[in-house]
């Protein structure tokens, strides 16, 4: 029980605990699911739209993926107001740190400016931390393609292959059971589709409910984004025999 101590986030229970930071993860752990895999020749991101209304107009932008800077995006679990404020602060800094040194930003290094900030919303009276949690898909000359997670406290790690959001725990088991480190990209791609079929609530995957980027070299070793269009995500789909028809389409 928290017996008060979780009015704040400045506040330690006698278990040494920050139930405010607790919770902030609690809330993401009901959010869309994105899982984040590296391959050796790239990195898959593939995220789930919660649709929660027919009558909603579908945008062309994507909901649960973002590119940050030339050579970084990420997936999107969580409140997505407070992650807008985050990522346009990863973007300013990627482009200030263009600026001075005229050359992209490491990867881990804009990934823990982003986590500086967001442990200073766990130290201070009057804040509360950032209800989002990313995955960071990236690729810089020092360590090649790096995938990276933070959580509301300011944490962050690098990982093979993870998951947030939803039924993470199940998806993280399944992707420890089939990740290989020698994975390409084709490969990866159809894991992380049928990571998302089994772990996802809806009964069907449609283009409707995912988005889907890889991040890539392309022939003159210059790195590319590339975010999937709804026809391109069904086509995927279909080949891995795990598309549905829409219910509205086939009215």
């Amino acid at each position: 029980m928290a017996r008060r101590y979780d009015s704040r986030t400045t506040i330690f229970s006698p278990e040494g605990r920050l139930y405010q930071v607790e919770y902030a993860m609690e809330a993401i752990s009901h959010a869309g699911t994105a899982l984040g895999i590296l391959a050796t020749d790239g990195i898959v991101i593939a995220a789930e739209k919660k649709v929660t209304s027919k009558l909603l107009e579908q945008t062309a932008s994507s909901e649960k993926v973002y590119l940050l800077n030339d050579n970084v995006i990420c997936g999107v679990a969580g409140m997505t107001a407070d992650a807008n404020i985050l990522i346009n602060y990863a973007r300013q800094a990627a482009q200030q740190y263009l600026f001075t040194f005229n050359e992209e930003i490491p990867v881990e290094q804009l990934v823990q400016k982003l986590c500086d900030l967001k442990q200073g919303y766990t130290q201070y009276g009057g804040l509360r931390p950032f209800g989002v949690s990313f995955i960071y898909a990236g690729h810089d000359a020092h360590f090649g393609f790096q995938l990276y997670h933070s959580d509301p406290s300011g944490n962050y790690g690098g990982w093979k292959a993870t998951c947030i959001g939803a039924n993470n725990a199940s998806a993280k088991s399944l992707l420890k059971q089939d990740y290989k480190d020698e994975i390409t990209l084709k490969e990866a791609k159809e894991l992380a589709v049928k990571v998302l079929s089994k772990t996802m609530d809806s009964t069907t995957l449609s283009s409707e409910k995912l988005e889907f980027a890889t991040l890539n070299l392309n022939d003159e070793g210059k790195v590319l984004y590339h975010l999937y269009k709804p026809e391109e995500i069904d086509t995927l789909l279909k080949e891995h025999n795990l598309g549905g028809t829409n219910e509205s389409e086939e009215k």
